[in-house]
């Protein structure tokens, strides 16, 4: 059974709706009339370019970014800041190995770590609800370990159990599967896939490539030149519609397996290097060298 059979989506009402958002900096609009919603036990992707807007819809999420236009609602109430209803795992989390600080401690700091004076745990109760999220996200063989001395796929693991010790009811993860081989990008996939279904919360990742989410997504929220187009992977990755994002011929192609979205001959000129998802290539020679795309 593929991580997209699973239960549907709780149908009671959206645990965030994003309404009509428009977001202006340095005189351009890099946000423009931005809306999707996502409901309890939903995984999406949020799936764009470098510098589409993906980070910047994720922090008017977060209340870190005022709009120009539209609405931010999380369980039907106003955004803010450190909403306790939110988790979140940033983009780059730089732990020195010198430093003698466990995966246990990190995740215990999500409890309270942000608050000063006495913890709000008492030590007996920390210490069960650290090693439940341990063993939520299959991080309890190496939670006495120094967190900087962790390959990139436990140390998101640690984060992961940092951001949903608090009880979140949604997740935001701001490119969690850049600089991961393979292997740790699926399993870190199947985790979040697996958290969403047992804990009934919403997910949003976003990522430059949607190809490692394919098997685990419930909708997509798509993101070019910032404008979006969200709902299922079939009803969002079609030429027709991301050809509107886009602003010219976009074509959508399945090989092995995989989804890629190439410029079309017209929009891109015949010796113009196109943007895949994943790599770059030339028109005129598809065989031609690849270099990964970050965003």
């Amino acid at each position: 059974m593929s991580l997209r059979e699973r239960p549907l989506a709780d149908p009671a009402e959206a645990v965030l709706d994003v309404e009509g958002i428009s977001v202006w900096l340095s005189g351009r609009e890099v946000l423009h009339d931005v809306s999707f919603s996502i409901r309890p036990g939903e995984f999406t992707g949020l799936i764009g370019s470098n510098g589409a807007g993906k980070t910047t819809i994720l922090r008017v999420i977060l209340g870190l970014q005022a709009t120009s236009t539209g609405r931010v609602l999380v369980a039907g109430g106003r955004r803010s800041r450190r909403n306790p209803l939110i988790g979140y795992v940033p983009q780059k989390v730089l732990f020195d190995p010198d430093v003698p600080v466990r995966a246990r401690d990190v995740v215990a700091l999500g409890l309270d770590g942000h608050r000063l004076g006495v913890p709000v745990f008492a030590r007996r109760r920390r210490a069960v609800l650290v090693e439940e999220m341990l063993d939520a996200v299959d991080a309890t063989r190496f939670a006495d370990q120094r967190v900087g001395n962790l390959s990139g796929g436990e140390q998101q693991r640690v984060l992961i159990a940092h951001a949903l010790i608090s009880r979140p009811k949604l997740l935001l993860l701001d490119e969690p599967l850049a600089n991961l081989d393979i292997r740790s990008e699926q399993e870190v996939v199947t985790l979040l896939a697996r958290i969403a279904t047992e804990q009934r919360i919403a997910v949003l990742l976003s990522a430059h490539d949607m190809n490692p989410l394919l098997a685990a997504m419930d909708r997509i929220v798509y993101i070019a030149a910032g404008r979006a187009a969200s709902g299922t992977t079939e009803e969002v990755v079609r030429p027709e519609v991301l050809s509107r994002l886009y602003g010219h011929h976009v074509d959508v192609l399945h090989v092995h397996d995989r989804v890629i979205v190439v410029a079309g001959a017209e929009a891109a000129g015949p010796e113009v290097p196109v943007l895949l998802h994943g790599s770059v290539v030339s028109l005129t020679d598809p065989s031609s060298a690849v270099s990964n795309v970050t965003s």
